[in-house]
């Protein structure tokens, strides 16, 4: 397989790893087990195939992705009693999952339309709304709730493969540093609570004034 190919599978699986890790947590049966793995490894990749017009979506081509999920899940089923900390190895798994998919789906997006701006977009969508749909349905605290920085690490691994490869870097090289730099900020939020300061709610104006 091609790096960018081990890298896409790679991603799916540990994606859906945190989303049977999830159904862990909310004790579900095998079934739930599946449904949450492979919405979450393959959520994010198929909405920005439909964004990009790839059609049919990619596990739809292969199915061995949804295969991938499938397995995940039950491998996680009978091991999971295992961890001790299932939420915190569900958060550093999913740290790992959007570091891969920023740079998949920038890749996929700058082969697709050539655009550094969609490739950055494209490499956003799929590493976090996998995540984001695995929360939504396990009714975990959403990681756009939580005050660490997410969405911006996503956005600096697809840039930095993005920038690499405008500047005739190797994709090996320039998924290395994608990978790096968006696990490494994620993981740096996560260690030490780096986070962006917040919006702080001001007093309106008088209506006198508005008027």
């Amino acid at each position: 397989m091609t790096p960018l190919e081990t890298l896409d599978y790679a991603g799916v699986a540990v994606f859906a790893a945190t989303g049977a890790l999830a159904a862990s947590r909310k004790q579900l049966d095998m079934i739930g087990f599946g449904f949450l793995a492979a919405v979450t490894g393959i959520g994010g990749g198929t909405f920005r195939d439909l964004i990009l017009g790839d059609t049919p979506v990619f596990w739809v081509i292969n199915p061995a992705y949804a295969v991938v999920c499938v397995a995940v899940a039950v491998l996680v089923y009978f091991t999971a009693h295992l961890v001790e900390s299932r939420y915190r190895l569900l958060i550093w798994l999913d740290a790992a999952g959007l570091a891969a998919f920023s740079v998949m789906g920038a890749a996929k997006g700058l082969a697709l339309t050539g655009s550094p701006v969609v490739a950055i977009v494209t490499g956003m969508m799929t590493a976090t709304l996998g995540g984001i749909l695995r929360d939504l349905l396990s009714g975990e605290p959403s990681v756009l709730m939580r005050p660490e920085i997410y969405v911006s690490a996503a956005l600096l691994g697809a840039g930095v493969f993005v920038v690499a490869s405008l500047f005739g870097a190797p994709l090996l090289l320039g998924s290395v540093l994608g990978v790096i730099s968006a696990f490494g900020l994620r993981g740096c939020a996560i260690r030490y609570g780096w986070a962006f300061s917040p919006y702080r709610s001001r007093a309106g104006r008088p209506p006198e004034d508005v008027m």
